[in-house]
């Protein structure tokens, strides 16, 4: 049976506290020296206006139903029109290569290179503290219980088997405010801040996407748009609500 521990206050205030204050100082201060390393260069115009048909296009999409159908059909022919559409890749005009334009040009192998190491430098030094200092401590419990799964997560660096799986190591603790701390730097730097390790760590796998296969994703998408306009049946769904609200 899972044995219940008390936790000593000093592991609060020496270990608990002073993890989680450091791993929030060494999020603001990688973000501004992330903001110091990155380097100002001219987006292309191409990238940009293909981003920006996409987006138009997806609010066609999304508000289809809510203009006439002849002015649904003229949108929808000035972006999908097999001649001139904007949303039109012709069949032999060669797919852009991230990887390609990474390595013909250095400046963006370099930002791509800092990026990298702003990330992986900061985690490999605060995991070395965590684990010469703090390892072996049973820092924290969560309020609710768990399966036997969330073992190996929460306990990382406890080989005891007998201690309730609600505890949290202090290496497990690294970890989860690592991975969790995504929306409290949102609150104190904004949203567009670069201490997204998560996403971070999956763009380190690909280095950007492919315009020619997202413009042909968002025509096809468009193609299958069934038009219905909903103005008409506006006055009757206000009709019925005012009976609801009578009756």
């Amino acid at each position: 049976m899972a044995e219940d521990l008390v936790l000593d206050t000093a592991i609060r205030n020496w270990v608990l506290v002073p993890l989680s204050v450091v791993m929030v100082l060494i999020g603001v201060l990688r973000y501004f020296v992330s903001k110091l390393m990155r380097s100002s260069q001219t987006p292309d115009l191409k990238i940009v206006k293909e981003g920006q048909v996409i987006m138009r296009a997806r609010n066609l999409r999304a508000a289809a139903n809510f203009i006439p159908v002849k002015s649904f059909r003229a949108r929808k022919a000035y972006f999908t029109n097999e001649e001139n559409g904007l949303l039109h890749v012709p069949k032999g005009q060669a797919a852009s290569n991230p990887q390609a334009q990474m390595f013909s040009d250095p400046n963006m192998a370099m930002d791509m290179m800092k990026k990298n190491l702003s990330m992986i430098i900061p985690q490999t030094l605060t995991f070395a503290w965590v684990n010469f200092f703090f390892s072996g401590f049973v820092a924290a419990k969560i309020p609710f219980p768990l399966t036997q799964r969330f073992r190996s997560m929460l306990q990382n660096g406890i080989d005891l088997s007998t201690v309730d799986v609600s505890y949290v190591s202090s290496r497990s603790w690294y970890f989860l405010n690592l991975f969790g701390l995504r929306g409290l730097f949102s609150l104190i730097l904004g949203e567009e801040n670069a201490t997204d390790d998560t996403q971070r760590m999956m763009q380190m796998s690909g280095f950007g996407f492919d315009p020619s296969k997202s413009l042909g994703a968002e025509k096809d998408g468009l193609d299958i748009v069934q038009h219905d306009w909903a103005m008409p049946k506006f006055e009757q769904r206000a009709e019925a609500v005012l009976r609801k609200l009578v009756s």
